[in-house]
């Protein structure tokens, strides 16, 4: 598997701005809820496994892979 290049969470938020888009748009638009993107997005969940897990490596944040 191919690793992607990682983006910094203020890349994403610049990738939200430029797109007119917000986190909770996102988080509906990929079916999160918007508190867990959030908690992602600030580091209060550490993304190691589940849903934190699934979130950071769609917004780009973490390399990784999602196994369903």
């Amino acid at each position: 598997m191919k690793a992607q290049k990682t983006r910094t969470l203020q890349e994403v938020r610049d990738e939200f701005l430029r797109k007119g888009m917000s986190m909770s748009s996102w988080a509906n638009k990929h079916g999160f809820e918007v508190a867990t993107v959030s908690q992602v997005m600030t580091g209060r969940n550490a993304a190691t496994r589940g849903v934190g897990h699934k979130i950071a490596v769609l917004l780009g944040i973490k390399d990784g892979e999602i196994v369903e």
